[in-house]
């Protein structure tokens, strides 16, 4: 789950860590009031769930009340990058004497969390990486030992902090770790985290994204993910507990299993296809849930055909076979189904599938013909051959 600005603020500081005060409006009115508030000047900025807000013209700095009403009714409505903004956060104007970047995310093929900062933050950490890679000081903490003082100070070092902000930069990244761990988060980044002209640390943005399979554990994360941006597909498919990312092809892709699922996705493209989604229905594929994926498919309307890919593991073929069975007598199909069953009880499963195959059902016996054939048919479907 990404967080919008506001949110991670408001998470930094339950932890003590110091940012800017602000206020979300969701009108120029709100953005006016908020402004009064909190005394001019202020910064009007968009919420939204990606970055480049200041090059699209989203982050404003308001001296007056008139400033902030025009910034206001210019950045709502906005498009950035395809994500359109409701949402602005009005925050008092910090006196910004430097600009650092600092961050800790996974590092899976280390199975350590990473931390990176540089003294070259307000830019993108990208750009800094592929100009002077060794403007960033990198360091791999390992999970259970987790960051020491003296470590946190070694990295402060390496990252040419001045000495006189030395101290308190080591402190709040200490912090900022403890917050990241404790909040399951997969990503925390802030960019810039500044000194004041008084010498003062603040993090001047939050970019947060975390694990949402750790909802269990944190009751208030509900409020997180009612924020979330979903287009319809991906919002009917997630109050039917699916796994579904919505993309732009004309393929419906059902698979069991993240891995495989991605793995479907590269398939069809590779035989020259385009996915309409990735939909992972996880580790069963009951009629219940294989309904409920070809009922979110069904009504996507750029469907052409639709891909189901399963690989029999702990759920056995034959279960599986009579899930898709009772699924397609449930849900009203407007397009071919293609079926690639293997693994466990595969055969058996086939067994069962086969009387019910038809000009709209197929089965193929590998996942390569089985996404050649799905292709084949969105094509025909569409009037013509892919692109």
């Amino acid at each position: 789950m990404d967080l919008f600005e506001h949110q991670g603020k408001e998470l930094f500081a339950r932890y003590g860590l110091p940012v800017p005060s602000g206020e979300v409006a969701l009108s120029p009115e709100e953005a006016v009031a908020a402004a009064s508030r909190l005394g001019l000047p202020v910064v009007v900025k968009a919420q939204v769930h990606t970055g480049g807000r200041g090059k699209a013209g989203g982050v404003k700095l308001a001296a007056d009340l008139d400033a902030v009403r025009g910034h206001a009714s210019d950045i709502l409505g906005l498009d950035i990058s395809g994500h359109i903004v409701r949402r602005l956060w009005i925050e008092e104007a910090s006196d910004i004497a430097e600009e650092y970047y600092a961050s800790f995310t996974l590092d899976r093929s280390a199975r350590k969390h990473l931390g990176m900062l540089s003294v070259e933050g307000g830019v993108e950490i990208e750009t800094v990486a592929a100009r002077d890679p060794e403007a960033i000081a990198r360091i791999h903490i390992d999970p259970v030992d987790g960051l020491s003082q003296q470590a946190c100070h070694h990295w402060v070092r390496a990252a040419r902090i001045p000495e006189a902000v030395a101290d308190a930069v080591a402190g709040v990244l200490e912090t900022l770790y403890r917050a990241y761990v404790d909040a399951d988060a997969d990503l925390v980044e802030v960019n810039p985290l500044i000194v004041t002209s008084a010498g003062e640390v603040v993090l001047l943005d939050s970019k947060i994204t975390l694990d949402a399979n750790s909802t269990f554990r944190h009751d208030d994360y509900a409020a997180y993910d009612a924020t979330q941006t979903r287009d319809e597909r991906e919002q009917a498919a997630h109050a039917k507990g699916l796994q579904y990312v919505g993309l732009d092809g004309s393929v419906g892709v059902i698979a069991n299993g993240a891995g495989l699922a991605m793995s479907t996705v590269d398939v069809v493209n590779q035989v020259g296809g385009r996915p309409a989604n990735f939909l992972d229905i996880g580790g069963g594929a009951n009629a219940e849930v294989m309904s409920n994926a070809l009922e979110v498919i069904n009504n996507d309307p750029a469907v052409r055909s639709i891909l189901i890919n399963i690989f029999g593991g702990i759920t056995r073929g034959e279960e599986i076979a009579n899930g898709i069975i009772e699924a397609t007598g449930r849900v009203d199909i407007d397009s071919p189904i293609v079926i690639r069953l293997d693994g466990t009880n595969a055969a058996e499963g086939r067994e069962l599938l086969e009387p019910h195959l038809n000009d709209t059902l197929t089965m193929e016996p590998t996942m390569l013909d089985a996404a050649r054939r799905a292709v084949e048919l969105a094509g025909a479907g569409a009037g013509g051959v892919q692109p």
